[in-house]
């Protein structure tokens, strides 16, 4: 797959442009030559299991580390030489509540306001209290509030010195479906008024609700484009299976030669990869099984992350192989 970063011809239109973009730590690469480029007024999605490196890329981008190498810039500014200036004009959210809990909402969104200096920090606040639905709960603490309110709160902080860039960091994780719902509302209305989102997840829902995607996994780019473009240039053949007791051939599918995944899908399975030839090899050891139906199916966003990970070589040393095992357990499962 073509893991090239769609570049405009027009570089100013671009909020994110980096190339070469890498963070080593202790002698392994995290970030590995990372090239993001995301335009103006965009929502891209950043995908890719827990330690591929979605969160180091987003603390570089907004100024809080220093690359090993690498250039680019931030809403036009260079992420080395100007990142105090960058950290000034992006809202980022990070993946745990960072807020006091023990300070009530007006409080809190008080305290944002004068780190960031802002002349006139009532209005501020009045307005980012308005602006996302807080203003009847100004005054309850912090650490009393549900997760989506918390989520209404990090947001609302990220906004209140009006950043033209957000990062958002897997931004709606322990949330409701609801809450979930009506923060993507939220984040589609911020870009319609120019501003630019990268937000990483890990929810096929919410990937299909960007307007582009970005999958990494151990430190590298594997795919970019729109949802409908990753999908294509998978050239992923997947098969569905439908029938009783098919918890049985989960494990001797995923071992087969050339199958990539095999992942349950309410009262289906589906089975992908590359190699159709080999893929149907491993389904002609289950067709003898008359309470099960095989038919062929188009390819889903879940169906080719899974198999993005499932195939890209990994990073890490041999004393982390099991923890790689888990992790590639997790999202097959």
């Amino acid at each position: 797959m073509n893991a090239a970063m769609n570049t405009s011809a027009d570089t100013g239109n671009l909020a994110i442009n980096v190339h070469g973009l890498s963070k080593s730590y202790g002698g392994r690469a995290v970030v590995d030559k990372v090239q993001l480029q995301v335009a103006k007024g965009r929502i891209c999605g950043f995908l890719g299991p827990n330690g591929s490196g979605k969160t180091t890329t987003i603390r570089m981008l907004c100024g809080l580390l220093t690359p090993d190498a690498g250039t680019g810039s931030c809403l036009g500014l260079d992420i080395i030489k100007q990142a105090e200036q960058i950290k000034r004009q992006v809202g980022y959210m990070t993946q745990k509540f960072g807020l006091y809990d023990d300070l009530s909402i007006r409080q809190n969104l008080d305290f944002v306001a004068r780190l960031f200096e802002l002349p006139s920090r009532k209005n501020a606040v009045d307005q980012s209290l308005e602006r996302l639905g807080l203003t009847a709960r100004q005054h309850q603490l912090a650490g009393s509030l549900s997760g989506g309110w918390k989520q209404r709160l990090a947001l609302a902080a990220c906004l209140i010195h009006e950043p033209r860039l957000l990062l958002l960091d897997e931004p709606t994780a322990g949330v409701d479906p609801k809450a979930r719902r009506d923060f993507w509302d939220q984040i589609h209305l911020l870009a319609d008024q120019g501003i630019t989102v990268l937000v990483s997840t890990h929810y096929m829902d919410e990937a299909e609700r960007c307007h582009e995607l970005c999958y990494i996994a151990y430190g590298k780019i594997l795919a970019r484009g729109t949802e409908a473009e990753i999908i294509r240039d998978s050239k992923l053949k997947v098969w569905t299976l439908q029938g009783e007791q098919l918890g049985a051939l989960l494990e001797p599918l995923k071992s087969a030669p050339g199958v990539l995944s095999v992942a349950a899908f309410g009262n289906a399975v589906h089975v992908a990869g590359l190699d159709e030839t080999l893929i149907q090899q491993a389904l002609d050891t289950i067709r003898h099984q008359a309470n099960i139906q095989i038919t062929p199916s188009a390819a889903n966003l879940e169906d080719v992350f899974i198999s993005l990970i499932a195939s890209a070589p990994d990073n890490f040393s041999k004393d982390d192989v099991q923890q790689v095992q888990k992790i590639r357990q997790k999202v097959t499962a």
